[in-house]
Order: C-alpha cells, then structure tokens, then sequence
C-alpha cells in the first residue's frame, strides 16, 4: 500500500484523563491527510496505543466526525479500513467584519464554503445596525442552506484590530467610525444565538491556512493579509501565535519611508506601510503619473476599485508607470515581510485579502527575491512566497475557522487537569 504523504503530527498521550486531548490529536491527524489514516497509521503517527486508537475511532464515528471510506491494502494480511473526515459532520459561520463590506460564510468540517452572502457596512457603522445587519445574513444564510441549525457548532468573528481577545471587543479600529470599545462577540452572540468566537482578521487567516489551507499547512509560516492597509498573522510550529494580548501581528506601523505620508490613523507616524500601501493612494500616484486619467469629480467605491484592477492590469501588459508604482509597493511590502522574516524565521510566507488577487501575478514575479534579499537566513535556505488558496473570502474563512479550531484542534490546554 502507498505510504499516505503526512506532516509533522502531534503526539498523544496514554495518561489517563486524557481523552478530550487525544481526540483531537487523531482528528488533527486526520484532517491533516490528504487520503485518510488507517488505525494502525494512527497508532505509529500519533503514538498512543491501538486499543485507545480504536476507542476513540469509534467515539468518532458515532459522533459522525469521521467515516469510514473503503478498505486498501493489496499485499498479505487484512485490508485496512480508512478515516476520513465527515463534511457534513459539523458546521460553522464565519463573519468577516470589514470597514466597507461584511461577508458572511458557511463552512464544514474540511473547511470547504457550503454557501456565502457579502453586502455593504452599514454606512454610520453604528455597532448595533452592524450587528443586526449580520445576524439577519447569517439567518438567511442557513434557511438557505438547508444545514440544521444543531450541526453549527457556532460563529466566529474576523475583526480588525485592535481588539481585547478577553472581553472579545473591538477598542479602536481606525476606520470604523466610533468603535472605540464595542464588545461584538457579546453583541453577535446575543443576535444569532449562536455561541460565538471573536478574533483579530489577520490571526483568522492565519487559523485560515492551518485548517482549510490544505497538505502544505503546517510547520512555520507568515500570513500577510492585504486590505486597506497591511497585517500579519502567524503560525508558529503548526500553532497560530496571538501574543500576550491577541494583538500579534499588527505590522501597518512599520516605517518604509521617513519622509512619506502622515499615517492613517492620525498617531503621527510618517511613511508607515499601512499608509503607503492604500490602495487609494497608489491609484492616485498612478493618475499623477498619467497612468490612469483622472477620477470623476466626485469618486465613488467602485471608480475606486475599476482604477485600481486597471492599474494592475496595466503593470502586467509592462506598462512603464504603472510598474513603477507597483514595483515601489511591492518593494516596500517586501521590507516588511523581511522584517517579519528576519524576526521570525518562517518557512513561507502566504499573501491574501481582498486587495491582493488584483497584485498577485505582478508581486509574485517581482517580491521573492526583493524578500529573500532582504533575511538574514538567505545563506540557508530560501523562503517561498505564494498566494492564498482560500480566495478572496479568506478572512470570513477564517472567522469560521475559529469555531472549528475551538472545537476540534489540538491545543495545551487541553491537556490541563482539574485540582
């Protein structure tokens, strides 16, 4: 028989009290195989004994988060019997809250996307019209789908930061108009009836990644996330790393320029990457160079994102302004990741979010040797940089993830005993 392709498992444990832990290490392992495990795989990848492999093969199967999906084996002896996730054994929602657009997913238990549904912030973003707003998109969401309402194990909330991961608040997004401390997870959880999960957008795409990202998801890996400005979430040894506060990651403050735009947000910083990489102000370098033409008298949204997917497509036709501008971007977006690189030490980096697909084929040829220029660990080996696989609803993905992860992934404390 083939030797399924594996990564890095986690290990069980055979101590007693342990079951909740060793659960979801088989699960994990599990989910992390692209063909399914026998039992007898199991036991050699997670290392915990065959009778505690085939109880609690059996506590999952009859809570129907695995099946059983046909026998292989063409060598002597008894064919084995393969694990596999069941899609359809648990659900969750993912909301992502953006300052211009919420979207709002379904996903199962392999992380696939069983129905979705974007629409507009609520303009005075009011937290309790937000709030309402989403919980009306997630009713419809699952009358449509048809899922039963007791296999959605809850709802996660991507949300930009910064944020008290405790108390599960926003405190201070710069571009949501009066969210000085909103407690949303409270909020969205009292809406929906459903037990809810909040964390930062970029620590939801990282989560993203290691759960629905596919084989090549694991080990040490930088997600960077490109939106209105630009944030980092990471995975540390297969673990998605929040910080002290739930706050890692928050990178829009880097310096790329001293002497370049007052930032954002007003802190008084100037040239910060958050600030140079607006897609507004790239668009508008574009028109000063006569890349574009002018924007109407009074822009809407969508003048916005036309001109910019235009300025994309015009660096990847080579012409020579628009590459200029894209070229500085992409080199500036490069300092930080090499920041984060050199701090960090990752294997990969990931880019995604709803600004990224437009740049992607240009930042993919232009940026891994701008970034691996730029680390300390060159000598040794070489970092990749590659594109999500998730789409441009990774950040909803994520928030979605969140649940999934709660419920189901391996995690220290688990492993914590009562007194």
């Amino acid at each position: 028989m083939t030797e399924p392709r594996q990564h890095a498992a986690r290990r069980g444990t055979n101590l007693p009290r342990m079951g909740d832990f060793n659960l979801t290490v088989i699960l994990d392992a599990i989910r992390r195989s692209e063909n399914g495990l026998s039992r007898v795989e199991l036991a050699r990848i997670v290392g915990l004994s065959p009778q505690t492999i085939s109880n609690i093969s059996r506590r999952l199967l009859d809570q129907k988060l695995i099946v059983e999906a046909g026998k292989e084996g063409s060598g002597p002896g008894k064919p084995r019997t393969i694990l596999r996730l069941n899609p359809a054994g648990m659900y969750a929602v993912g909301v992502h809250l953006d300052p211009s657009i919420v979207t709002v997913v379904l996903l199962d238990l392999v992380g696939a996307v069983v129905a979705k549904d974007a629409f507009a912030t609520p303009e005075g973003h009011r937290p309790d019209e937000v709030v309402a707003a989403i919980a009306e998109c997630v009713e419809a969401l699952l009358a449509s789908s048809g899922v039963p309402r007791e296999l959605v194990a809850g709802a996660g909330v991507a949300a930009p930061g910064p944020i008290d991961l405790v108390r599960g608040a926003v405190v201070g997004a710069p571009l949501l108009r009066g969210w000085g401390d909103v407690p949303l997870q409270a909020m969205l959880q009292t809406a929906t009836g459903l037990e809810t999960v909040m964390d930062k957008d970029v620590t939801a795409v990282a989560v993203a990644e290691t759960w629905a990202g596919g084989p090549e998801a694991s080990g040490s890996f930088a997600v960077f996330y490109l939106g209105t400005g630009l944030g980092c979430g990471l995975v540390l040894g297969g673990e998605v790393y929040r910080g002290s506060s739930g706050n890692a990651g928050e990178i829009g403050h880097i310096i790329v320029d001293p002497d370049g735009p007052e930032c954002f947000d007003g802190c008084g910083l100037r040239g910060t990457i958050g600030t140079v990489l607006e897609p507004v102000r790239l668009l508008a370098q574009a028109i000063s160079l006569g890349a574009l033409p002018p924007l109407p008298a009074e822009p809407t949204a969508a003048d916005f994102h036309t001109g910019f997917l235009r300025l994309c497509a015009l660096a990847d036709e080579g012409q020579p302004a628009a590459v200029g501008v894209l070229r500085e971007a992409a080199r500036s977006m490069a300092h930080a990741a090499g920041v984060v690189g050199n701090l960090v030490d990752v294997e990969r980096m990931v880019f995604g979010g709803p600004y990224w697909e437009p740049v992607a084929a240009f930042c993919l040829r232009v940026m891994p040797d701008m970034v691996n220029g730029r680390l300390a660990t060159g000598g040794i080996h070489r970092v990749e940089l590659a594109g999500t696989s998730l789409g441009q609803d990774v950040g909803a993905v994520g928030g979605a993830c969140l649940v999934l992860e709660r419920a189901l992934a391996p995690r220290a404390d688990r492993l914590l005993l009562d007194a």
